[in-house]
């Protein structure tokens, strides 16, 4: 049984004032496995306080400095991989071969911000006009739970870049997680008050992020209903704020693609990390003359999904992250047989020989309409919906008939034909032929998946204030 009663602040670890103590449960099999203490108010304030203090320093620091503390944290990380990784899987059901790279991505983006924090011009002018870009002061950094190592990394990679220091607010669900990370981070030696962190609840810990005026931006990543309350709090003190919200993904099958190819990738893009991923291509658009085909081509290909241990290798599809949202992910799968939609693979309950645990069935529904719920909301689990269009046209409006626009893929041979079809997606990233990744791409969303970006120089500059200076 491991216990969590500390939170880093000002540098090292320090007991919560907040009394409330949570469960941490392992969802492969709904034990306990610890207990953490959950920060309040007060915990909030005295982090608060101490990146304010910190920050009429490290403000001043120059991009030397911040590129040489990115290597060291990028090393200190890196070093903990491993561990990183198993408590991932242990308390999270992340499936190892997804924990893995999902970690190492975390790690990298503190190389990739040193990168862009060297190429990105602070300074600028002409005549007697100066320009500068400055942090934008103390930043609160709330993350979820589906990948807690990348959204640590990602955004404090990001703050750090741009001088600005950090009370990270980490999903109560990622206890354990987070006490690796900052135990790794606190090896890099940052000075004093850079980096603090506050285990707790978005309602007592977030909140209090979100409301303080000493809090200058807030990066959040989680729901839409939360980000849209992040926005409505954060206006009385002027937040500034970098959203992202989840998404809706269509993944776009062109009728030239090789389908022997194409739909198991497909699939790997709809169950990524266990479907709990807001890139998870979770609408497979597919030519209606096609679809016989398509649906062939699932079933031959379904037995590589199937589910099991998180930490065996082989496992694509682990439990959800919870009792709550494996009710959630089971609602929804009634709610498409309601509706008329077809199961073509899976369906409702749990997988057979795995009643302990939250495990869902990986879930193919065909026949789905674009404006059934399941096509139209964010279930976060493994389920597709496959939906069928008459004409590139036709295929080109559906996927951008969604509230949402984060991620999009599109698939074909003839890469002239995809890219155009990209191009017209509204959505903030769209990867053609494969779920790939560039840590200098921008990551944020259309709509309502967000508000700015993240990553690489676009997540630097999401720290920064411009002023000028004229004479």
């Amino acid at each position: 049984m491991k216990t969590i009663t500390r939170h880093y602040i000002d540098g090292g670890f320090v007991e919560s004032h907040g009394r409330e103590v949570m469960d941490i449960i392992n969802p492969t099999n709904g034990k306990t496995i610890g207990r953490a203490t959950l920060g309040d108010e007060e915990d909030t304030r005295h982090a608060i306080a101490a990146a304010k203090r910190a920050l009429a320093t490290f403000g001043r620091s120059t991009k030397e400095e911040r590129a040489d503390l990115l290597r060291r944290m990028h090393k200190a990380v890196m070093a903990r991989v491993d561990d990183l990784t198993a408590m991932m899987v242990e308390e999270y059901g992340g499936v190892v071969q997804f924990a893995e790279p999902i970690v190492q991505s975390g790690a990298g983006a503190f190389l990739a911000a040193e990168k862009a924090l060297k190429e990105l011009p602070l300074t600028r002018g002409w005549g007697k006009t100066t320009v500068t870009l400055e942090p934008v002061g103390v930043a609160g950094l709330i993350t979820a739970w589906n990948a807690n190592a990348l959204f640590i990394c990602l955004k404090l990679s990001s703050a750090i870049g741009a001088g600005c220091t950090v009370v990270i607010k980490p999903s109560e669900l990622s206890s354990l997680q987070t006490q690796v990370m900052v135990e790794a981070l606190h090896e890099a030696g940052l000075p004093k008050g850079v980096l603090n962190v506050v285990a707790g609840l978005g309602t007592v810990v977030g909140a209090e992020l979100v409301r303080n005026p000493d809090v200058a931006k807030i990066s959040f990543t989680g729901s839409v209903a939360v980000g849209q309350q992040i926005m409505r709090d954060g206006a009385a003190t002027m937040k500034r704020v970098t959203l992202e919200l989840g998404g809706k993904s269509p993944t776009v099958l062109l009728d030239d693609a090789a389908f022997e190819q194409a739909v198991p990738a497909a699939l790997v893009m709809a169950f990524l990390n266990s479907g709990q991923a807001c890139a998870a291509g979770t609408r497979l658009l597919v030519p209606k003359s096609r679809l016989g085909e398509v649906k062939q081509a699932i079933l031959k290909a379904m037995p590589s999904f199937g589910v099991g241990d998180p930490a065996d290798p082989k496992t694509a599809v682990g439990p959800m992250v919870s009792q709550k949202q494996y009710e959630r992910v089971q609602s929804y799968i009634r709610k498409g047989i309601e509706e008329g939609a077809e199961v073509l693979a899976g369906g409702p309950g749990r997988p057979i020989g795995f009643e302990a645990g939250y495990y869902v069935k990986p879930t193919v529904f065909v026949n789905v309409t674009n404006d059934m719920t399941i096509a139209q909301e964010e279930i976060f689990g493994p389920v597709l919906c496959v939906i069928t269009y008459d004409s590139e046209d036709d295929a080109i409006r559906i996927a951008n008939d969604s509230k949402y626009g984060l991620h999009a893929a599109v698939l074909g041979t003839d890469l002239q034909r995809a890219r155009r079809v990209a191009s017209q997606i509204r959505t903030g990233r769209v990867v053609i032929n494969n779920m790939t990744d560039d840590p200098q791409a921008p990551w944020g969303g259309f709509k309502y998946s967000g508000v700015g970006r993240e990553y690489a120089g676009y997540g630097i500059e999401a720290f920064l204030e411009t002023k000028a200076i004229l004479e």
